[in-house]
């Protein structure tokens, strides 16, 4: 029987309680290093205390600028444990994004490491964010490993925290409210810079709880690949799932499918998180795939349109291959396949709503109720809707309508309550009089051998006012011309949809996990003609 949600804690109490019923259980597992929960709840502890001796404490906000590691889950449980607010920095950021980001968030102090590859060099890009902006209250800069000027060394740092008695941080963790903000994470979307979405305790501990006790079953022997960036949803929800349960989380800094392979077999993972598709074919094609033991492997989830889906639950026929659909502004999930639906309901839906959450589809002009299995804009209500950007009272007056947030996704909700996502509503061309949603296209692009990614724009065009241009990225060792791919299309879609404009890509613009379409556009527009 589902337990009842009063019961539901903050998370740092939700720590707190793992450390407790757990604590010898595997919480995080590296590559290289593994934690138990009661290593995590103690290190958590250690660095509230240097957060707090340097005067943070309730409503404090703390940037966590790091790849994936044991120490960002450690700073990140540190924050709920005094009352604060993590802010998860999108790694991929550059200077300027950084800079705005440090701004809008208010963050009092930032923690990041030292560590420096072809990726990032993350002090580098903070002292360059620095000389633009520092943001009305940051006073701390906390390097883990070896400081560069400017910043505090995590050892030293850790050491202020030895003086601060245990029960101040015990005071404040009981003295936190379900309500209150916990998270805030940075979306991307059609413009520039991305919007703070300030989660609370409740949203995110109850999704973890829905997603645990819902879909997944978790139990303690339960070994749980989520490899996603800690600066996603994709991972921390994972996260707070296994914490329910005392399951085990698998990341890794980078996800490399070789050594995701061989954690996978070592560790007998039972659930796969890959998410999204261009991870999962990479594990698909690398040539030690068919040699990896992955007989444990009982669930998987993937978004992506169905023929990637029925393909990728042909190539791992032991797992059930589950979809969803969720948006950061209601903590990450909206809806879950359940394992035990219809392969074909799996594949043509991502499931009904979480419990305790509330949708419907709408006309997104006259706002009028859409019946079932008619498209439209997907309004949600209910405890994980979040309440509202940060700082932005201009954007939360367009964003909500009586109580309803509006998504801006185009979906479908059929008779069984199943919810079809269609793409973006602001992602959609008109072509002469003609609407078509950029992800329609996209889809049957992605059926061609060649094409590893597809996104579409709409670009302009004398005679029918808007065009499809596609940007493509090619599997490792494909060729292809413009003239190919168009010719590929013809007879297959409607003539409206094929695209016009063709460029290839190996590199995508990105902000936070999605691929930024206003940075395509302004490429075409700069490249058109030539």
């Amino acid at each position: 029987m589902q337990k009842n949600y009063t019961e539901c804690p903050t998370l740092g109490d939700l720590l707190v309680k793992a450390s407790e019923r757990f604590g010898d259980n595997d919480m995080l597992i590296f590559p290289d290093r593994r934690v138990t929960y009661a290593q995590m709840y103690n290190m958590a502890c250690r660095r509230a205390s240097a957060l707090v001796a340097v005067g943070l404490g309730p409503n404090s906000h703390v940037g966590i600028l790091m790849a994936n590691c044991i120490e960002y889950v450690e700073y990140l449980m540190a924050v709920q444990l005094i009352g604060g607010m993590a802010v998860p920095i999108n790694a991929r950021y550059k200077a300027s994004e950084l800079a705005y980001v440090l701004e809008n968030a208010d963050i009092d102090l930032v923690v990041t490491h030292d560590q420096i590859s072809e990726y990032a060099n993350f002090g580098k890009l903070i002292e360059e964010a620095l000389e633009e902006s520092r943001g009305p209250r940051l006073q701390h800069l906390v390097m883990i490993g070896a400081p560069t000027e400017g910043f505090t060394d995590d050892a030293t740092f850790l050491a202020l925290g030895e003086s601060v008695d245990i029960r101040q941080i015990d005071e404040y963790r009981v003295g936190v409210s379900l309500r209150q903000p916990a998270i805030m994470m940075y979306t991307s979307g059609t413009t520039a810079n991305p919007k703070g979405c300030p989660l609370n305790h409740e949203v995110l501990v109850r999704n973890g709880f829905n997603m645990n006790r819902s879909r997944y079953f978790l139990d303690t022997k339960d070994r749980f690949w989520a490899p996603l960036p800690l600066f996603h949803m994709a991972a921390i929800l994972p996260m707070l799932c296994c914490m329910d349960a005392g399951a085990a989380l698998l990341s890794m800094v980078h996800v490399e499918p070789g050594l995701s392979l061989r954690m996978m077999e070592q560790e007998k993972v039972t659930v796969a998180f890959p998410s999204f598709p261009t991870i999962m074919q990479d594990l698909l094609n690398h040539p030690n795939f068919k040699k990896t033991d992955l007989s444990n492997l009982r669930r998987i989830n993937n978004v992506a349109p169905p023929d990637l889906l029925r393909h990728f639950q042909e190539a791992l026929p032991q797992a059930v291959q589950t979809g969803a659909y969720g948006l950061t502004e209601a903590g990450g999930v909206i809806a879950f396949n359940h394992p035990d639906e219809s392969l074909e309901r799996r594949l043509h839906t991502c499931g009904k709503p979480m419990p305790g959450l509330q949708a419907k589809i709408v006309d997104p002009d006259t706002l009028l109720e859409k019946a079932a299995g008619e498209r439209g804009e997907i309004l949600l209500k209910g405890y994980s809707v979040f309440d509202g950007y940060y700082k932005a009272p201009e954007k939360n007056e367009e964003a909500f309508v009586d109580g309803w947030f509006r998504t801006g996704d185009l979906c479908s909700i059929d008779a069984e309550g199943g919810i079809g996502f269609h793409g973006r509503i602001k992602d959609m061309l008109k072509v002469g009089g003609e609407n078509v949603a950029a992800l329609e296209i996209e889809s049957f692009l992605l059926t061609h051998p060649s094409v590893n990614m597809a996104q579409v724009i709409g670009v302009p065009d004398d005679r029918l006012s808007e065009v499809a241009c596609a940007y493509i990225e090619l599997h490792n060792g494909a060729s292809m011309t413009s003239e190919d791919l168009i010719e590929f299309c013809k007879g297959k879609i409607a003539s409206f949809k094929i695209p016009r404009h063709v460029r290839f890509v190996t590199e995508w613009p990105m902000s936070s996990t999605k691929i930024q379409k206003f940075v395509l556009l302004e490429n075409f527009s700069e490249t058109a003609g030539t």
